[in-house]
């Protein structure tokens, strides 16, 4: 039992971890090149379901070389991988309490190097980690493992924390140094999860989003766009994906909901020199003398 979580809550939030690792291994070992990526995000989607998963906590992210987040196939993609460096980033829930997790498959063969910076930087933070540690102490630790390994961190991605039916909630878990930080408390639930790249250390959107996700409650006129948000209520507050959406004239329909502000769009991050990025992940809850990661 964890102190401030009730022995339910925690269960759920294990149970889940337990999906995601499982799911998270057996999609990595089919990531090769020439496999369609809509294959491995529908895989992954659809596996969580089966192993017990209530749904997925977002579309599963496949972000390629410097693309660092936000990247999931479209309706009916074709694309294959070539020699990218991978980022699977993966979300899962049980009654809305979420497991979070990333890996980074290097089908180059090249960026061991890279793809080692943004693992052991998770690791040194999740041993760093218990009640009474800052956030500041971690982004340090996660500088300072990335800058040993002679790459840089991506200085405007964070982690988070998570909480139910919300993939992305305080604090932010910094990937570089800052001057003052926010103290864990035990019973939290965190994702932290190190940027790792060869470019210059910063994202900036790119041209295209398939990542949505409700921000507000309106009422609209057009049937259209009601319709589409009859569709989308069970996702709630986590992101959805637009190749999710069945709604006739859906385009149309996407553009009238952000207009009015229910929802809001995720374009693809990517590193602004062009860098190469790598990515490490995982969900835990913080003890009193430790955590528990549950996505391991």
């Amino acid at each position: 039992m964890i102190e401030n979580m009730k022995e339910d809550i925690l269960e759920k939030y294990l149970r889940a971890g337990e999906i995601l690792s499982k799911v998270r291994g057996e999609a990595k070992d089919k990531i090769k090149i020439g496999v369609s990526l809509l294959e491995i995000a529908e895989f992954v989607e659809k596996r969580s379901i089966e192993l017990g998963a209530d749904g997925s906590a977002f579309p599963c992210n496949i972000s390629r070389n410097d693309e660092a987040a936000h990247a999931t196939p479209k309706a009916a993609d074709e694309t294959v991988f070539g020699e990218d460096i991978v980022k699977l980033d993966i979300g899962v829930h049980v009654d809305g309490y979420i497991a979070d997790s990333a890996i980074t498959v290097d089908l180059t063969g090249k960026h061991r190097d890279l793809v080692k910076a943004s693992e052991d930087a998770l690791y040194a933070a999740i041993d760093s980690v218990k009640s009474g540690v800052t956030t500041a102490e971690l982004g340090a630790v996660i500088e300072d493992t990335i800058i040993g390994h002679g790459f840089k961190p991506i200085i405007n991605l964070t982690g988070h924390g998570v909480a139910r039916y919300i993939a992305h909630t305080h604090p932010s878990i910094p990937n570089r140094r800052i001057d003052h930080g926010y103290t864990l408390q035990t019973g939290e639930v965190i994702a932290i999860e190190p940027f790792a790249t060869d470019g210059i250390g910063k994202i900036a959107d790119g041209s295209w989003s398939e990542i949505f996700s409700v921000i507000g409650k309106k009422p609209v006129r057009l049937p259209a766009a009601r319709e589409l948000l009859k569709e989308i209520e069970p996702y709630r507050m986590l992101p959805f994906a637009k190749r999710w959406l069945k709604t006739e004239k859906l385009d149309f329909a996407l553009m009238q909901l952000a207009k009015a502000g229910i929802i809001t769009s995720y374009p693809v991050l990517k590193e602004v020199s062009g860098g190469l990025v790598s990515q490490a992940e995982h969900t835990l809850v913080v003890t009193e003398d430790g955590c528990k990661v549950t996505t391991l």
